[in-house]
This record gives C-alpha cells, sequence and structure tokens, in this order.
C-alpha cells in the first residue's frame, strides 16, 4: 500500500505539463484563526509526530520557500475580502515533506504553506479555494495535503466497512457529479454514510475543498487509490484539471 501510494505520488511531475513555479500546499497540520500563509524564505522543519522511529526525527526536506507567492496569496485574498495574516517563523509540517519528499525528491521546486482556518467551515475553505483559483493559470500547482479516512481511534480491518461507505460516496461525489453537484455534497459532506465515523473532527477532509474550489468547474480523476491502507482501510486521492 505504501509502495503505491510512493509511486502515485511520484508520478505527479509526469502528469503536469511542466514544472510548476512554486506549489502551494494547504495541509491538514496547520490551523490558525485566520488563514495564514507561510513567509519564511527558508523554512524549518515540524517533526509534530511522536513515537515514530528515529530516522523520522532526522528528515530535511530543503526545499525554498517563495515569499512573491506567499505575497500573491494575501494578494488574492484580500481582493475577495478575505483576512489572511502572515507567519515569519512557521516551517515545514509533515503534512508537506511526507509527500514532498515523493513527488520532488530533489526539492528543487518552491514550497509555500498556508493553513486551514478554526472553525473548518467547508464553505469558507471552498472560497478559499476560489479565491486562489488564478493561481493555477501562473504555473503554481495547488495541492491539499490530508486523508480521505482519519479517525486515529480507529484504524486497521475492523474500520474497513465504514471507510469503503465513507470512500465510496467520495468517489461518486468527486468523479460522477456535476461541478455544482459536487460543491453542494462537499458542503453537506456531514450527511455521508459513515461521515463522521470516518472523520470525527474533519481537518483531513478540508484541504480538499480547498482543491476542489481552486478548479471547481473541472473534471477530477482518481490519482491513488486503496483498499487496504494501514490494514484495512480504503482510501483515495484526486486530482483536478481542465
Amino acid at each position: 500500500a505504501y509502495a503505491n501510494l510512493a509511486a502515485s505520488l511520484g508520478d505527479i511531475p509526469r502528469q503536469l505539463a511542466r514544472q510548476p513555479k512554486a506549489i502551494l500546499m494547504v495541509s491538514a497540520h496547520w490551523e490558525e484563526p485566520e488563514f495564514t500563509v507561510q513567509l519564511t524564505p527558508e523554512p524549518g522543519m515540524i517533526y509534530d509526530y511522536g513515537g515514530f522511529p528515529p530516522e523520522t526525527y532526522q528528515i530535511h526536506y530543503r526545499s525554498p520557500g517563495s515569499p512573491e507567492l506567499a505575497e500573491r496569496v494575501g494578494q488574492l485574498l484580500g481582493d475577495a475580502s478575505i483576512p489572511v495574516y502572515g507567519d515569519p517563523d512557521r516551517g515545514y509540517d509533515h503534512g508537506m515533506f511526507s509527500p514532498m519528499r515523493a513527488i520532488y525528491p530533489d526539492a528543487n521546486v518552491p514550497v509555500v504553506q498556508l493553513s486551514l482556518r478554526k472553525g473548518l467551515d467547508p464553505a469558507q475553505h471552498l472560497a478559499l479555494g476560489r479565491a486562489l483559483a488564478a493561481l493555477r493559470d501562473e504555473d503554481v500547482l495547488i495541492i491539499g495535503s490530508g486523508l480521505s479516512y482519519h479517525n486515529l481511534r480507529a484504524f486497521g480491518p475492523q474500520a474497513h466497512e465504514p471507510a469503503k461507505a465513507f470512500d465510496d460516496w467520495l468517489a461518486d461525489t468527486m468523479l460522477r457529479s456535476t461541478p455544482a453537484e459536487r460543491t453542494n455534497r462537499l458542503l453537506h459532506w456531514e450527511a455521508a454514510p459513515s461521515a463522521r465515523f470516518a472523520h470525527p473532527r474533519e481537518e483531513h477532509l478540508l484541504p480538499l475543498m480547498v482543491a476542489v474550489g481552486a478548479a471547481e468547474g473541472d473534471r477530477a480523476v482518481v490519482a491513488y487509490h486503496e483498499d487496504a491502507f494501514m490494514g484495512g482501510l480504503p482510501v483515495s486521492s484526486y486530482r483536478l484539471d481542465a
């Protein structure tokens, strides 16, 4: 399962028309009272986990930041009347460096992180994506980094059925709904089968909302699917493109 995930992430550069000028990363592992953008040109590392092997605390993903992209994010959100703050000290969390190490192992593409907003309102995060849509025409790749199932108290084979129920709903939403239907279903995601079992707290689902908002009229395709992730969980990731 992990080899398949690594391969799907490593295939992202091939799927792009060209190497992006920069990447805007929305990670499930950063929340602030208001949307906050990373300002530092040389972000450090944040090992925001515990109980893992020693080598996982020695990872150094040294891609540069991009104050220019951070400024552009601030401009776009300001134009949309969305409050945004800057953090000059924020480093890269594992929601960023674990996928990015597989996507661009040479760390040669600037990456800027953008936080979630506390309260985790789907409408606000879809609106955030809409405000950022212009970046896609400016050679900026927008990545939402989360997990389609995230119940830390129920990982493994015993969670297969509720995880599958939610994953099936998400596939139907992403792949077989019109753009307007997709947005409406995501706004009301709590009505999905096993929604609160799959996401007791929805911070790992919200990065998808940002990506969908930024590509609201585009089709989605499955970028990765696994039926037995973490011992038995169906999970999926999606790419949106014109």
